[in-house]
């Protein structure tokens, strides 16, 4: 068997994966090429608020709250992966990993800060 139709849709539910990738991935590209600065502002105002701490952690939560912005995720859960180069979807047959941007990783790891 090719290994091309293992990715072929096993049921219903994965045949929203892809109008939800290309959702998170519009939202992504606003921020993607911009410098990490500029991604700072962008987030404060796309989200109301400010960072509070600053870490790591909290700017990958708040890349992927922004990824997630307006997106009807249908039952696909997304997380930040461990080295921060992309957005990672789950909860069907298949996984999906959205890269991020070489900017994205710079504002994640701090450059940029005030």
């Amino acid at each position: 068997m090719s290994t091309h139709l293992s990715v072929l849709p096993k049921g219903p539910h994965d045949l929203s994966l892809a109008p939800v990738a290309v959702m998170i991935d519009r939202n992504l590209q606003l921020i993607r090429d911009i410098e990490p600065h500029e991604i700072l502002a962008h987030l404060e105002l796309m989200l109301d608020r400010p960072e509070r701490t600053g870490t790591r952690d909290e700017r990958a939560d708040r890349v992927l709250e922004a990824a997630f912005r307006n997106v009807g995720l249908h039952g696909w859960k997304g997380e930040v992966t461990a080295d921060c180069s992309r957005v990672r979807l789950t909860g069907g047959s298949v996984t999906l990993d959205l890269g991020l941007s070489a900017t994205i990783l710079r504002f994640i790891d701090g450059e940029g800060s005030v």
